[in-house]
């Protein structure tokens, strides 16, 4: 077990050792194959309305006139060592992790990252509770009761909420039970540790709002999977033995049905744990996804890059998860 955890770390640091010298390509070299000058470089991290003052500062702060290999180098020191930003006799430190430095906002990245991770956070878990359980549940009802009434429905809303964009979704949900009929409050964050009801319930549309999207596709794999399942042998033999139907489906069908399942919700959940960035735009959401979205508008590069990197680090955490849970999920599996 030691040794297969072990294994699983080493290949994990190995992608995000490739994540991060792509991303570092992406916008400091490619650029430059595609026939951009140093100062047409610097510019990106500027502004929008840079001055010829401000671009050559930039140039001497980010050392984009150094060889790439130097520049990467400071880049990773940067992340593990912290690194150091010079404004003419001001020195600026980044501490570590040092995921940039917004020379817009003149702002650390990584702990502004941070201050918006609680929202992402409550944001991801209680929607990836609600898609999971519901999905699963949605999908196991389906499979057992195939060709139903019941079975058609939930296939139909599944379709639909597959079909539907999530800022879509989002602006009804706003629209009506909202601003027209006025069930609920406007969405809003408050810190669990200060008020947990209000917390949920300030958190409650948006978790629906994304997990309507996911629950969907969940319960669509879940049916397929279990509808597979249940053709088995074994199943056929369990029921011989006179097991109840709540055994067979629970303990014998389900549980090998879950292998994919906590696959996708290990992908899912390191993505919006990156930044879901539509939900928390459209309700107004002071997460990493929205932070991102301002970056991108801004042109603010420093950010963009060290949400990248951040978003990276949470997906390959997750997919290690998921791997440790495999044998957990389902008995046929051992690590060896």
């Amino acid at each position: 077990m030691l040794s297969y955890i072990l294994r699983r770390l080493g290949a994990g640091l190995l992608l995000l050792a490739v994540v991060t010298m792509v991303t570092f390509a992406i916008f400091y070299v490619v650029p430059r194959w595609a026939g951009r000058s140093v100062e047409q470089l610097a510019t990106m991290y500027v502004g929008r309305a840079p001055t010829a003052e401000a671009i050559a500062a930039t140039v001497e702060r980010l050392g984009l006139d150094r060889p790439v290999v130097v520049q990467f180098g400071e880049f990773v020191r940067g992340i593990f060592l912290g690194a150091e930003y010079r404004f003419g006799r001001e020195t600026i430190e980044c501490s570590a992790p040092c995921l940039g430095y917004s020379f817009q906002t003149y702002q650390e990245v990584f702990p502004e990252i941070v201050a918006r991770l609680p929202v992402t956070v409550s944001l991801a878990v209680g929607a990836g509770i609600l898609w999971l359980v519901g999905g699963i549940a949605v999908g196991v009802v389906s499979a057992v009761w195939k060709g139903s009434l019941f079975d058609r429905a939930a296939m139909a809303i599944a379709l639909t909420g597959v079909s539907l964009p999530v800022f879509f979704t989002g602006l009804l949900i706003l629209a009506f039970p909202v601003h027209s009929w006025g069930w609920f409050d406007t969405p809003r964050y408050v810190p669990f540790t200060e008020d947990p009801w209000g917390w949920a319930e300030g958190m409650f549309l948006p978790w629906i709002t994304l997990a309507f999207l996911h629950a969907a596709m969940y319960a669509r794999q879940t049916r397929a999977g279990m509808l597979e399942v249940l053709g088995e042998d074994y199943i056929r033999t369990a029921r011989a033995k006179g097991l109840n139907e709540r055994s067979v489906v629970l303990k014998h069908a389900l549980r090998p049905t879950l292998t994919p399942i906590v696959t996708i919700f290990g992908l899912d959940l390191g993505l919006v744990l990156g930044g879901a960035v539509l939900t928390e735009q459209v309700f107004s959401l002071n997460g990493i996804g929205r932070y991102a979205v301002s970056a991108i508008t801004q042109s603010d590069l420093p950010v963009i890059l060290g949400v990248t990197l951040f978003g990276a680090v949470f997906i390959v955490v997750c997919n290690l998860l998921v791997d440790l849970l495999y044998p957990l999920v389902d008995p046929r599996v051992r690590i060896r």
